[in-house]
């Protein structure tokens, strides 16, 4: 009998967390994207759009895939150089003058903001994020 009563219990238990979760999910992600849009990336500082990117380019800014060369090596784009997040610290002097302008991008925007925070503490001024590629 006892047996029967956990088995019980323990349904009802289920059964009103999975209502809990089904409840909350939406307002969770919601809070989520809201954050993710506040911020505009993983590294807190704003991205740049895909048309300011352009202009920037256009004027002389300087793309820079942060990728893996194998990455890069299968897809890039037009103009950018690669020097991967790993390597920023010891290739950064290939990216000077320092007040140029840089746009850092990668695949999903977590590297680019990584080698954003890593190249504005060197100095580097007029820094942008585009984050991933596919924002091009």
């Amino acid at each position: 009998m006892s047996e029967s009563f956990d088995s019980a219990t323990d349904s009802k238990i289920m059964a009103s967390f999975m209502k809990f979760v089904k409840l909350l999910w939406a307002p969770v992600a919601v809070a989520l994207v809201v954050a993710w849009m506040a911020f505009g990336s993983f590294g807190g500082h704003p991205r740049v759009s895909s048309e300011d990117a352009r202009r920037l380019v256009q004027a002389g800014a300087r793309l820079v895939d942060v990728r893996a060369s194998f990455e890069f090596a299968a897809g890039h784009l037009p103009g950018a150089v690669n020097v991967p997040v790993q390597h920023i610290r010891e290739r950064m002097n290939e990216l000077e003058p320092k007040d140029k302008p840089l746009i850092v991008y990668c695949r999903s925007g977590h590297r680019s903001a990584m080698a954003f925070d890593e190249l504005k503490s060197a100095g580097f001024t007029k820094l942008y994020d585009l984050g991933p590629m596919s924002a091009w």
